[in-house]
């Protein structure tokens, strides 16, 4: 009497199972390094779009000049929005409180003089080599910086 097998063998779930964590060990780096990418270009659009929201403020309040904070571009969360210069709803709350995307958003407004004439902004990946590699600077001219290690200041290569 022949015995009819029904099922997969022991083997045959074992080999499978070693496929599926080969083809997972391949896929897994290059699916981090992705949104790493991913991550940075967001970084750039966000300092973008800081840059023109304070050209923006600066051209809608030319008493004030550049604004003191990210807050002070955003709508503070109320709909409708009314613009005033401690709430000009020109971004998004999301990108006002400075993290977006696996970077830290910081931005340091020049109040030596009123108006204020100058401010920077950095992004840095919270967690290097994890949420972004590298990390970018960008003040009044428009420049945006880069650097692969440390903060990005004024002196790196743009990109």
């Amino acid at each position: 009497m022949k015995r009819r097998q029904k099922g997969f063998s022991l083997i045959e779930l074992l080999i499978v199972v070693a496929i599926i964590l080969i083809i997972a060990a391949i896929a897994i780096p290059n699916l981090i390094a992705a949104r790493m990418s991913a991550n940075e270009a967001s970084a750039v659009q966000s300092l973008r779009t800081i840059q023109s929201a304070e050209t923006a403020y600066a051209t809608t309040f030319p008493l004030v000049g550049y604004s003191t904070s990210l807050g002070n571009l955003s709508d503070g969360g109320t709909n409708p929005c009314s613009a005033s210069a401690t709430q000009a709803c020109l971004i998004d709350d999301v990108l006002a409180s400075g993290t977006k995307a696996g970077y830290q958003i910081g931005y340091v407004a020049d109040t030596s003089s009123t108006p204020s004439v100058g401010y920077t902004l950095n992004a840095d990946p919270i967690i290097r080599n994890s949420t972004g590699r590298r990390s970018f600077f960008t003040n009044y001219p428009g420049v945006i910086r880069y650097n692969n290690t440390v903060a990005a200041t004024s002196s790196d290569a743009p990109i």
